[in-house]
């Protein structure tokens, strides 16, 4: 019963928020409250697409998403197989510094960033938008805990048969790494999909503007109070990682067991 409650404690907002995205503005201000929509509507959903520019800044958000998602599984996998499998001096001290990293909130590191960025004139460029995370500490240490327990027997063989690194690691260990390479897609994804205050700072154009953004700037001023568009916003934001998701559940769920993150 306890589970139950706290399950429906949790589901029940998201609930909401798709029922009230298929009412119009005076059903939801309507007292007392409806749960279920009476004149269920898409002209909610309809007017991101035709008056809100919703496909550019979904085209934003997904570009950005894919290449820091595909750059975090392919850098931080080889960064972690160099931690786990390789001798070479200072490799302790190396991911001892990775481990340090996980501890740095993220909003300390903003104005040396943009600093940077500045310098390298790539402000309001899709440049600056993901080179700050194609390589993040959770990856290479999710991918260095899953492949410290591949076999080194394993690496051996091929190693013997005249295998070089390179080949070792695609043909070999990788084939190995898809439940810890799944959850890092999830997670990579999910987290770069719903930043908001690295874009805000970043995107100075209406044009690079991602979804969290416009749906926060939407939300302010006079379009503040019209809540059934808001909420449709909130439902367009959330499906594509809700998606992703449902589709790479097992491995997510495999590589998270695996790797022991919590």
């Amino acid at each position: 019963m306890i589970l139950a409650f706290i399950a429906f404690v949790w589901i029940f907002p998201f609930f909401w928020m798709i029922l009230g995205s298929l009412k119009t503005q005076r059903e939801i201000m309507a007292i007392p409250p409806t749960l279920w929509p009476k004149h269920a509507t898409l002209s909610n959903f309809m007017k991101w697409f035709t008056q809100l520019d919703f496909g550019n800044y979904f085209i934003n958000s997904m570009v950005v998403a894919i290449i820091v998602m595909l750059g975090n599984m392919v850098f931080c996998s080889m960064v972690g197989y160099a931690l786990a499998k390789i001798d070479f001096a200072g490799k302790n001290v190396l991911f001892g510094m990775v481990m340090v990293t996980l501890m740095v909130p993220g909003v300390a590191t903003f104005v040396p960033l943009f600093v940077e960025i500045t310098n390298l004139h790539l402000l309001n460029s899709y440049a600056s938008l993901i080179l700050p995370f194609l390589a993040q500490p959770i990856g290479v240490f999710l991918m260095r805990q899953f492949m410290a327990g591949i076999p080194d027997a394993l690496l051996e063989a091929g190693r013997i048969d005249g295998a070089g690194e390179l080949r070792i690691f695609f043909q070999i260990v990788l084939p190995e790494c898809k439940p810890p390479l799944a959850t890092l897609a999830v997670l990579t994804f999910l987290s770069s999909w719903n930043n908001f205050l690295w874009p805000l700072v970043a995107a100075q154009s209406n044009k690079m503007y991602t979804l969290p953004v416009a749906l926060s700037l939407y939300s302010t001023g006079q379009n503040a109070t019209d809540y059934s568009v808001l909420l449709a916003g909130a439902v367009l934001v959330i499906t594509p990682i809700l998606l992703l998701f449902i589709f790479l559940q097992k491995y997510f769920i495999q590589g998270v067991a695996m790797t022991g993150i919590k």
